[in-house]
Order: C-alpha cells, then sequence, then structure tokens
C-alpha cells in the first residue's frame, strides 16, 4: 500500500484504488483552509498516474463531512470572494476527475460535504448516514455545486425543497429520493465499497472514463449531439488494445486484463 502525507487528509493507494479520507474527527470532519487546499491539491493531479484506477472519498471517525469549517478565517466581500473561488476550484477539480469517485458516507454529510457527496459518481451510505443542505440555517445560500448538482440528481421542485428548508435527510430517504446508490448497515459498508471499487478498478479504464464523461455531458447535450460523441468515443475503445483483450478473454472463457490502451 502506497500512502501520502497531508496535514488533513490520509491517502492511500493500492491495487488502483486511491482513498482519501478526510481526518478531521474531532471536527466532524469540517473542511478548513489546509482542507481545502489539500483537496485540490489530489483532486487536481489524480489520474496523472497510469495506475490511478478508482477514487474513494469518506471521513474519518463518527462522520463523513460536517461542510465548511466556519470558524476558520471568514470574513466578509473582497476576502470571502477569494474564499469562494479557492472552494469552487476543489469543486470543478472533484468534477473533472476522469476516473470513477465513489463517496462513502457513514454518518453526516452536511452543507459542502453534502456536496461533496453529490458531486461523486457513486454514493454508498451507511444506516446511520444523514444528509443536509444545511446552508440556509446558518443563514447561507448553497454552494459547492450544490445548485447545479441538486436539480439534476431530484429535480428542480425537490432540490427548492431540500435546499430551502434544510431538513437532515436519513439515509433511507436519500436513497428513496434518488441521491444515494445504496444504503447498507454500518458493519458492512467498507466490504460493499471495497467490492464496487475493485470491479471498477478491473474494468476498461478508458471506456469508463469516456462513459462517464458522455453521462455527464449528455445532460445538458440534445440527442444530436450525445450520439455524435458516443461514436467518436466507440470509434476510439475500438482501437484500443483492451477491446481486442476483451474479446480475446471472451473466445477464451476468462476475465480480462485491462490495461487502459
Amino acid at each position: 500500500m502506497k500512502t501520502h502525507e497531508y496535514e488533513t487528509l490520509l491517502v492511500e493507494s493500492q491495487d488502483g484504488v486511491t482513498t482519501v479520507t478526510l481526518n478531521r474527527p474531532e471536527k466532524k470532519n469540517a473542511i478548513n483552509g489546509v482542507m481545502w487546499d489539500e483537496l485540490r491539491a489530489v483532486f487536481s493531479g489524480y489520474g496523472r498516474d497510469a495506475g490511478d484506477r478508482v477514487l474513494v472519498i469518506t471521513g474519518a471517525g463518527d462522520a463523513f463531512c460536517s461542510g465548511a469549517d466556519l470558524s476558520d478565517g471568514g470574513g466578509r466581500e473582497a476576502h470571502q470572494l477569494r474564499r469562494m473561488d479557492e472552494v469552487n476550484s476543489v469543486a470543478m477539480a472533484l468534477h473533472r476527475i476522469a476516473q470513477p469517485v465513489i463517496a462513502k458516507v457513514d454518518g453526516v454529510a452536511a452543507g459542502a460535504g453534502c456536496n461533496l457527496a453529490l458531486g461523486c459518481d457513486l454514493i454508498v451510505a451507511s444506516e446511520r448516514a444523514r444528509f443536509s443542505e444545511i446552508f440556509a440555517r446558518r443563514g447561507l445560500s448553497i454552494d459547492f455545486g450544490g445548485s447545479w448538482l441538486l436539480p439534476r440528481l431530484v429535480g428542480v421542485h425537490k432540490a427548492k425543497e431540500l435546499a430551502l428548508l434544510a431538513d437532515i435527510l436519513s439515509a433511507e430517504e436519500a436513497e428513496r429520493i434518488g441521491i444515494v446508490n445504496r444504503v447498507v448497515p454500518t458493519a458492512e459498508i467498507d466490504a460493499f465499497v471495497d467490492d464496487w471499487a475493485g470491479r471498477l478498478a478491473q474494468g476498461p479504464p478508458l471506456a469508463l472514463s469516456m462513459t462517464k464523461r458522455l453521462i455527464n455531458e449528455g445532460v445538458n447535450s440534445s440527442l444530436d449531439e450525445a450520439l455524435a460523441n458516443e461514436g467518436m468515443a466507440q470509434t476510439v475503445n475500438f482501437s484500443t488494445d483492451d477491446v481486442k483483450e476483451a474479446m480475446t478473454a471472451f473466445f477464451e472463457k476468462r476475465a480480462p486484463s485491462f490495461e487502459g490502451r
């Protein structure tokens, strides 16, 4: 296992899976200035190594992330605008990761922490997970991409309900409305996420990254544009060694070994 040293994060990589653990359990993993910088660095750099196949984001202790640490600086006007530029750059860095990203949510995911989870491709929650767009309770408007993510996940009116009322959702309710992919017993969440991450890490890297991009862009595309993009992506796929390996493995009745080329 390969580990990377950070002040507020634990980052470990093994067998194509990198796990980023938000590591301020005494603050329920609230994101301070250092963590914003470290998240940006990890997200921006992810995928540069050919062995980067899957990213898992989780939290230490009994929380995923309680949101931004409002006791950490703050201020008004120009300073706050600069601060939000930094926050926004982290959201964009997460969105631009080409590889699949899984949020493993155990405990509270609130505010920016909720939208950190929603910005991932897949969300697995424990039975004790809770989600809240808590901003209004703090006198704030929604941020970290929530205004873009929520309507695409749950529709405009439900998004307004979640953001304006700032209710706390159980894991079961979050799954019911389509925010969460799976809810599993707390004791089983590690094994479940390990299974999904392992399956993704063994998949065809180029094809998976193009599928992720096609779905992300398809939300804002016409059918003509989506079909054209699919055609270009599939043309690239058919030129790769991975497709040849998949066909060979099929005829040889074995599992394929994809290398992303």
